[in-house]
């Protein structure tokens, strides 16, 4: 289910791990709805960007009108903005929709080393954005680039520039000193600069155990997550999806702590599971949390009739020799009344099927329940549809057919409708695992339906 609005102001990578590609994969895997703003283009791939054409500011600036003046943001993300006069425009525009929720990623230089915002638009994104953003993520790169390009009045031994970081504080000195010029909050995001466990810079490679986020708030709020040191070249397009990330989380109404703790690990489990594509930095699995369901929206019952193992006991349940002996009249009376009396003790006590129903109600949930009930629900339906397109099913001096026609009733069909509905509201809510175990519990259920017809000569 979609849920909140999240508006991309970024470039667009050819390659799908970073950019607006990257952040719609996010929002799509957190259920939300993403729009996007375009500002520039690029050729690249895992080996770097090859080519880089900014879109005109005007266009931008037209493409954010479009998405706010109609669908509207719960919140907005920035990426690469590419040049200083894209930087105002969108600081007009956010402005003038005077938008909730801004979650600023200050790209300013690939994963690879290329770089994707001039040296001299640093100072316009701090002076226009900066003031408006709920929360900045730069890197450590980033946040020094950030630093250089706003020396402060006396500066510190220890955050001078952000270049001499040997432990987690002078990283929130660096995340504080940014705050200053305008963020509500600060991740300075550690993956560039591995830790040893007692929160020192590691030296060597054998001392890397932890990359440490820090997120530094109002009234002095600190939040440092740790997440274990990961020696992967899968980290194309980090930063993009850890805002989007984060910006999925404010979008669903999580606070921004929440938000940022829930970002960070689904980008940690992001690079654990990349798939391992191209020879340079590849990208993440954004997909890694969420699964796909093997039917759409509303055709959960279309899809189980269909599968071929339901197909193996569903057909000769419908097309019974009992059934087709109702249609054409010849089914002995005698057998008639054994399946009537055997049908009323079903209802009543104890065969077998109805010790299964029991023992499924009393040992699963309602919807396992529903499940062991639809073959009965659904299969009656289906018979009595069945024997009316036959050619060979006698209406007149049929003694069965008013039997038949209870099952094509309107108040038949409407519990038919009922119930239906209640497992495709349902269904839509299990896992792919949990589907297959419903699945069986449906087919064990129609196998006992058979049993019925086969107790009774057809003839």
């Amino acid at each position: 289910m979609v849920t909140g609005r999240v508006l991309l102001i970024a470039g667009s990578d050819s390659s799908g791990g970073a950019g607006l590609e990257a952040g719609q994969k996010v929002l799509a895997a957190h259920g939300c709805y993403a729009m996007t703003a375009t500002t520039a283009l690029t050729a690249q791939n895992t080996m770097g960007v090859h080519a880089l054409h900014p879109i005109p500011s005007g266009f931008v600036e037209c493409q954010i009108e479009a998405c706010l003046n109609d669908v509207g943001a719960d919140v907005v993300t920035t990426g690469m903005l590419a040049a200083a006069d894209t930087i105002e425009a969108v600081s007009r525009q956010l402005k003038k929709h005077k938008v909730p929720i801004l979650v600023v990623d200050p790209v300013m230089v690939s994963t690879s080393g290329s770089e994707l915002l001039p040296h001299d638009a640093i100072q316009g994104l701090c002076r226009h954005l900066f003031p408006l953003t709920t929360i900045l993520t730069p890197n450590i790169p980033e946040a020094r680039l950030i630093l250089d390009a706003n020396p402060p009045p006396s500066q510190t031994a220890c955050a001078r520039n952000g270049r001499d970081i040997e432990s987690v504080s002078d990283i929130e000195i660096i995340g504080r000193r940014i705050q200053t010029l305008g963020p509500k909050w600060v991740l300075v995001k550690g993956g560039h600069l591995p830790f040893r466990r007692d929160m020192r810079v590691a030296s060597t490679e054998s001392e890397m155990d932890l990359v440490v986020d820090v997120l530094l708030g109002p009234n002095g709020f600190v939040l440092r997550v740790e997440s274990p040191w990961q020696q992967s070249t899968s980290t194309h397009g980090t930063g993009c999806s850890l805002a989007a990330a984060i910006a999925s989380g404010l979008a669903n109404g999580r606070d921004v702590p929440t938000s940022v703790l829930a970002a960070c690990r689904y980008v940690e489990a992001g690079i654990r599971t990349a798939p391992g594509l191209g020879d340079g930095h590849g990208p993440l699995d954004h997909f890694h949390s969420t699964y796909t369901l093997p039917f759409s929206s509303g055709y959960f019952v279309e899809y189980l009739l269909e599968r071929s193992d339901v197909s193996d006991v569903w057909k000769p349940f419908v097309h019974h020799q009992f059934v087709k002996a109702l249609g054409d009249g010849t089914l002995p009376l005698e057998s008639f009344k054994g399946y009537i009396i055997q049908d009323y003790l079903f209802l009543a006590s104890c065969t077998a099927y109805t010790r299964y129903i029991l023992d499924v109600g009393q040992s699963d949930d309602s919807l396992a329940l529903q499940m062991a009930l639809a073959p009965c629900l659904l299969g009656y339906a289906a018979v009595a549809k069945m024997l009316q397109a036959d050619s060979n099913t006698r209406r007149e001096g049929n003694m069965y057919w008013s039997w038949i026609e209870n099952y094509l009733a309107d108040d038949y069909i409407a519990a038919v409708k009922q119930g239906s509905q209640f497992l495709e509201d349902r269904m839509r809510q299990q896992s792919p695992s949990r589907i297959e175990e419903l699945v069986k519990i449906f087919i064990h259920a129609t196998k006992m339906e058979i049993g019925f017809w086969e107790m009774f000569p057809c003839s």
